[in-house]
């Protein structure tokens, strides 16, 4: 495996040691990556401009090139990174995918980051599949993040209960697996589920309020002492604002949002489109500066860009 180490991932790791955190935005819609990456510029927090693959499939977002080539156009690499999301080795329709094409291709186009998702195979399996993509895309300089455990949501049909999800820790990450899966992959970044849950991507329940959940701290930190590869909370509106801020206090880098900055663009993308471009704008700053509280993070992660 290659040692050169990709640029995004020493930022990763900054956020790790400085115990800060890198909030990832999904872009289901082109047209919402400009107020994004403007509201990113306006907070001074550096931030990722994602999109996972249902964001093309379930949404509006076009593909690998058409979110290429969208940043290209409104990117500010003093404060922003692309990465690909989620693309599984299974989806969330239980259908195979060919990830390998996917992945590859992002990595060579130009993305700073990708993520395998090979969370509903076996751990065998995932991690024979996550060790392809990472010697893959480390010849191209390109980080990769991948997924143990299930965090839920994006499956189709309903939910259990999240009391009882969460009470049983179904799904959670384990610590032991957690340790072995980087040692045998080489993967920079790792997923863990530890009590969120993604939004939901049908049709019929995406514009539902996204439930209120926690996390398990306790969970956390013993997978932050299983290994030092920087860890990352899927799923992250709605969760309640204090177990956020002690996520990062206690190993969490990177912090994906999506509900909070789509839903307000679709409730006005139809009627009223640049109303809803503010929309986007207006979500942005609240997660960052509200939630997240990540206002002039830009000057301990990026700092040598962010005064250029």
């Amino acid at each position: 495996m290659s040692t050169t180490v990709p640029a995004i991932h020493q930022v990763m790791v900054r956020a790790q040691e400085t115990r800060t955190a890198i909030p990832g935005f999904n872009i289901p819609y082109l047209p919402m990556m400009a107020p994004v990456v403007r509201a990113l510029r306006d907070t001074r927090c550096f931030g990722l401009i994602m999109a996972a693959r249902l964001e093309w499939e379930k949404f509006a977002a076009g593909g690998v090139e058409p979110v290429y080539e969208t940043y290209q156009q409104t990117k500010d690499e003093r404060f922003t990174r692309l990465h690909l999301d989620h693309v599984p080795v299974i989806d969330e329709d239980n259908l195979p995918v060919d990830y390998e094409t996917i992945l590859g291709g992002a990595a060579a186009l130009g993305y700073d980051s990708i993520m395998v998702d090979g969370s509903r195979l076996p751990l065998t399996e995932n991690i024979a599949a996550t060790r392809r993509i990472v010697e893959t895309a480390h010849k191209c300089g390109v980080a990769v993040e991948a997924e143990l455990g299930a965090v839920m949501g994006h499956e189709s049909g309903p939910m259990p209960p999240y009391e009882e999800l969460f009470a049983s820790g179904q799904g959670f990450t384990d610590p032991d697996e957690a340790r072995r899966f980087v040692a045998e992959t080489g993967v920079d970044w790792l997923s863990v589920a530890i009590g969120s849950v993604h939004g939901a991507i049908s049709a019929t329940a995406r514009r539902e309020k996204k439930l209120e959940a926690r996390l398990s701290i306790e969970r956390l930190d013993a997978l932050r002492n299983a290994t030092d590869a920087p860890l990352v909370l899927h799923g992250g509106t709605g969760i309640k604002k204090a177990c956020v801020l002690e996520a990062v206090q206690h190993g969490i880098a990177k912090i994906n949002v999506a509900t909070a900055i789509r839903q307000p663009y679709e409730a006005l993308m139809e009627t009223a489109p640049q109303q809803a471009l503010q929309a986007v704008y207006d979500a942005t700053v609240a997660v960052v500066r509200d939630d997240l509280e990540l206002m002039n993070s830009v000057d301990i992660l990026n700092p040598g860009e962010a005064s250029a």
